[in-house]
């Protein structure tokens, strides 16, 4: 399905979508899921360990302002 409007032709894609070809294995899945869990506990490993340093006062590879009161 096509058209012309103000000399420009707009085209219609939908026949054309990415489509898997087989079902993925029970143990890939598996295996995305724990690799997907696995990044997320080691960013919250260095978010914890950056806050750890900040509150210590320990830091040296982020700056903040300390105030004493």
């Amino acid at each position: 399905m096509s058209f012309t409007s103000n000399s420009i032709t707009i085209k219609n894609y939908t026949n054309y979508m990415a489509v898997p070809k087989k079902r993925t294995s029970i143990s890939k899945k598996i295996i995305r899921n724990t690799l997907w869990k696995k990044k997320g506990y080691f960013t919250t490993l260095k978010a914890f360990s950056l806050a750890q340093s900040i509150f210590t006062g320990n830091s040296k590879s982020f700056f903040c302002n300390k105030y004493k009161r």
